[in-house]
């Protein structure tokens, strides 16, 4: 008997900071979607791959739902509402040790306006006690019915395959869109930039982490070493001078610290030339969004 095939999309939305990135690479088995603490971490819709010999998942990654300050934060947003239709499955994530916040009433009021099946995706369990998720699902299933209810750790597994397991049941029978081989269907260079972009956020505080994007302008891949420069982005020169440093301290760091993790996706040497130059405003103009890649529709 032949091995029925089942794939589709499934859309990853809630706030920000709720560990979706997480629950992402954690499902893939690699990094496909940067990490930190800082809020509205991920900015792009990002898809990464899951294929097993009967189905080929494509999640849907998308950025953190906030009120928008600049025209980068609306069109963040705009990619998390669209990312909800063409989908075959919704997973509303929601901070266990947080619970109900602000934001989650108006995903909610979206999620109220498509036929999707949406699973309330309940992870960080592993920062409340047990006792504490039962209120917690009753406060939102009385705002509105879901397919499925899963309580999970994005950081240590708990419940994770089950959750693949519930989706799997969920999606239609369908084809390999994807090359078993992919994980994502971003670029390289694309990968790289928002390394180095996850670097800058974990060694930088206050306004830097939001006022930063990194442009790679160059990749010359040889035999045993791959050249790289690339560009951060920031707003004011004040800011540049503290991701530059006291003699070049702070650039030093990030770029040793983004190289060490590209030798190891490259498995090869890398020489990474990093730049820091003031664009004003950049987060405003939208002809200079649409140039560095973002989604404005």
């Amino acid at each position: 008997m032949e091995l029925k095939h089942k794939s589709g999309f499934v859309s990853l939305v809630g706030r920000p900071n709720v560990g979706k990135s997480t629950l992402l690479n954690h499902m893939i088995g690699e990094k496909v979607s940067i990490v930190s603490d800082k809020i509205q971490t991920t900015r792009h819709r990002i898809h990464g791959i899951l294929s097993e010999e009967d189905a080929q998942i494509i999640f849907v990654d998308t950025p953190g739902v906030h009120k928008p300050k600049h025209e980068l934060g609306d069109a963040m947003v705009n990619v998390s509402i669209q990312s909800l239709r063409d989908v075959d499955l919704v997973l509303f994530i929601i901070n266990a040790e947080e619970g109900f916040g602000k934001g989650d009433q108006f995903i909610i009021n979206k999620l109220k306006e498509i036929n999707t099946p949406v699973f309330l995706v309940i992870n960080k369990i592993d920062l409340v006690h047990p006792d504490d998720l039962l209120p917690l699902i009753t406060l939102y299933t009385e705002k509105m019915v879901f397919s499925e209810v899963v309580p999970v750790s994005a950081l240590n597994g708990n419940n994770v395959e089950t959750l693949q397991s519930l989706i799997k049941s969920y999606l239609p029978e369908g084809p390999k869109y994807y090359h078993p081989d992919d994980k994502t269907d971003r670029s390289t260079q694309f990968r790289i930039s928002e390394l180095i972009r996850e670097k800058v956020l974990f060694y930088t505080e206050e306004e830097i982490p939001h006022s930063v994007n990194v442009l790679v302008e160059s990749i010359e891949e040889k035999e045993h070493i791959v050249h790289i420069h690339a560009l951060i982005i920031t707003e004011r020169p004040s800011q540049k001078g503290i991701l530059i440093g006291k003699r070049g301290s702070m650039l030093k760091q990030i770029g040793k610290e983004a190289r060490m993790e590209l030798e190891d996706y490259f498995d090869k040497k890398v020489n990474l030339q990093l730049w820091v130059k003031v664009v004003k405003d950049w987060r405003n103009r939208r002809s200079l969004l649409a140039q560095y890649g973002f989604d404005l529709e």
